[in-house]
């Protein structure tokens, strides 16, 4: 590994208090989160002491009104946060987002009652989320989701298998998009789900190509009773809840995206400039210097691509379509930027004795999660052209 730094990202940012907050995490992340990185990930630990000191620092319920707890930033300030966070390490930027993206169904549409009894707990309370839409069997198509949940009096018994959740088997509450009508979109409806819930098991994790440090695992929902009153928005609405949440998810991915590229960036750079061959610093040479700057006009032009979309969002304008360009380009880009890296570094970067192979196996899951970018394409074409018609 090199002895370099990696410099700060130069930020335009809102407010002066936004400044220090972006400051106070790269503290956090130099200090807590990236020494420790690789050897965990290596023996696959999951940091939830980070998670705890991160919702004592308000920074797991970032994008919420402040009256729950909230820190009532705005999106453009929050996914910069994400950013610096999973440029420290993936598992944590990515299991904030996912944090976020738990809480979104019960801020956005959740009762007052609702609100006021659950969300200051979720949001800063030390609580750990998760999301549970995808099964075995419904994956891009999750309108097709199986997983039941059936009225008992003033109870709904859920009954059903979720794959790919993460913080499955770990997270102190889930939110469980469940059917409880007909088939199709209108029959879903969404739940809060406490993490020790009668009848709630995990799988063991996934053994995954990256990120190890991150629990992903199977839940099985074995008659799970949970109160009326844990139902988030009304029956059948959980598909438009869901939809709802993975805009805004879609970019945290976009930001934690661009993070991981501009770790392997930081590296990549440090290693051409201390690196030398034939009496020279390999970042002399034209072949990697054209490569380097490749690589950093790919981070430059995925960063303005989400910024864009998360302004959007703040001014209340619709950002479907641009979270998915932003979800298809910045995880692109960060798989093209994390092979560059290998390469620049040569054998090294082929080594676990430096970051950047890493970097690149978890890049790879960016382009999968919260939505294929296969899935993000069709997205954005219904955008331009309307939905198919064969």
């Amino acid at each position: 590994m090199t002895d370099r730094a990696p410099q700060p990202v130069d930020r335009q940012l809102p407010t002066e208090e936004s400044r220090d907050l972006l400051a106070l995490v790269r503290e956090i992340a130099q200090r807590e989160i990236r020494p420790r990185a690789a050897e965990e990930e290596d023996s696959g630990r999951f940091p939830r002491e980070v998670f705890t000191l991160l919702s004592e620092a308000g920074l797991l319920g970032l994008p919420y009104p402040g009256e729950h707890g909230g820190g009532e930033q705005p999106y453009e300030v929050y996914l910069q946060v994400l950013e610096e966070l999973a440029a420290a390490r993936l598992t944590v930027g990515l299991g904030v987002s996912v944090h976020s993206l738990a809480c979104h169904g019960l801020a956005g549409y959740g009762t007052k009652e609702q609100q006021g009894a659950h969300l200051p707990a979720m949001l800063g309370g030390g609580l750990l989320g998760a999301y549970c839409l995808s099964e075995p069997a419904a994956g891009s198509d999750a309108a097709s989701l199986a997983t039941k949940a059936v009225r008992d009096g003033d109870e709904w018994v859920i009954t059903g298998t979720k794959a790919w959740i993460t913080h499955g088997g770990v997270a102190d509450f889930y939110t469980v998009l469940a059917r409880t009508g007909a088939e199709g979109p209108k029959g879903i409806t969404a739940f809060l789900v406490p993490g020790d819930a009668e009848g709630l098991t995990a799988a063991v994790p996934e053994k995954k190509m990256g990120m190890k440090g991150s629990p992903t695992a199977q839940l099985h929902f074995d008659g799970v009773r949970v109160p009326d009153a844990r139902r988030i928005g009304e029956e059948g609405q959980g598909f438009t809840i869901a939809l709802a949440a993975l805009d805004a998810g879609r970019l945290g991915i976009a930001a934690c995206a661009i993070g991981v590229a501009q770790a392997a960036l930081d590296e990549a750079l440090a290693y051409a400039l201390d690196r030398k061959q034939f009496g020279h610093p390999i970042a002399d040479f034209q072949g990697l210097r054209f490569m380097l700057a490749d690589m950093a006009t790919k981070i430059e032009a995925g960063r303005a691509l989400y910024l864009a979309a998360a302004r959007l969002r703040d001014t209340g304008k619709p950002f479907s379509r641009q979270a998915a360009m932003a979800k298809l380009f910045c995880t692109d880009a960060a798989m093209a930027v994390t092979t560059d890296a290998v390469q620049v570094l040569g054998g090294y970067g082929y080594t676990a004795d430096f970051p950047v192979e890493r970097l690149m196996r978890e890049a790879k899951v960016l382009q999968i999660v919260e939505g294929t970018n296969q899935i993000q394409r069709m997205v954005i074409a219904r955008h331009l052209a309307g939905p198919e018609t064969r």
